[in-house]
């Protein structure tokens, strides 16, 4: 990708309606360039609609990537739910794939209990397979497994790297405000500076021209992340991460999961645009 976008994660609340194409115009009349679709309770798209969310998109030059099912977990103690979860990628690929939506990010799985190499070893499995299958169908939709908020949820900074060198087709999910949320830590520009090195040096340059990342304001506890929450209502430092992610001129999508979504979208993007200055 020549240069990094900035997005909302859904429909933008300002748009004429609720449909995705509906959102895609609207993302368009505000000069954002893209728009992350979210099936997060299921995907209940068509394949004739996500063709025509696709040629809409083309036409106004708005990249997409699509957000899976919440209900995953590929470390299910129940082998039913793992193959279900692994479903739920596979439809949110193949829904992806016709709307031209390059990315389809995902929370992986839990803990349980479980050994931390425990899971990653499943998880990887499960992940092999489920890119192998979509290859099978000359689907290249990249597999994006999402850091996560919460110290009960695989999704580590590290494991998710891990994941991305070791399965090709898989590349990370950067969500900074639940790594900071996990942590306590990272919300400074020399920690978001530490982060990419660690991007940079594990998966390569490409990885870092081809980045899915997502940002808003946290609210965290002792577990970790509680809820989203507008930037400018928040502690997160996303003027930093964006003076981070110009110096080590990062490519690819950023999408604002904050509430109010398009406004938050705006306002990294018009940060970054005043650093470029």
């Amino acid at each position: 990708m020549e240069k990094l976008l900035f997005g909302p994660a859904g429909v933008p609340l300002s748009a004429k309606g609720t449909s995705t194409t509906a959102g895609i115009e609207r993302v368009a009349e505000l000069g954002l360039g893209c728009m992350e679709l979210e099936f997060v309770q299921g995907v209940k798209m068509s394949e004739a609609s996500a063709l025509l969310v696709g040629k809409l998109a083309k036409e106004k030059g708005i990249i997409l990537s699509a957000h899976a099912p919440y209900f995953i977990n590929l470390n299910a103690k129940e082998p039913e739910k793992i193959i279900a979860s692994q479903q739920r990628i596979l439809q949110t690929a193949r829904i992806a794939h016709l709307c031209l939506a390059k990315s389809v990010i995902f929370h992986t799985a839990f803990y349980l209990g479980d050994p931390p190499d425990v899971v990653y070893s499943r998880v990887k499995k499960c992940l092999q397979e489920v890119v192998s299958e979509l290859r099978a169908e000359n689907n290249y939709v990249w597999i994006r497994p999402e850091i996560t908020g919460k110290s009960s949820q695989f999704g580590t900074l590290k494991e998710i790297i891990d994941l991305s060198a070791e399965i090709a087709g898989v590349a990370p999910c950067l969500d900074f405000a639940h790594w900071y949320a996990r942590t306590g830590r990272y919300n400074s520009y020399r920690e978001f500076i530490a982060i990419l090195q660690q991007v940079r040096k594990e998966l390569g340059r490409l990885t870092m021209d081809n980045m899915h990342i997502h940002v808003s304001g946290i609210a965290y506890g002792k577990q970790g992340e509680s809820k989203h929450l507008n930037l400018k209502e928040s502690d997160f430092n996303y003027v930093d991460l964006i003076k981070a992610l110009r110096d080590y001129q990062v490519k690819g999508l950023v999408i604002a999961e904050s509430p109010n979504l398009e406004e938050d979208a705006l306002l990294l993007q018009e940060t970054y645009n005043s650093l470029l200055l």
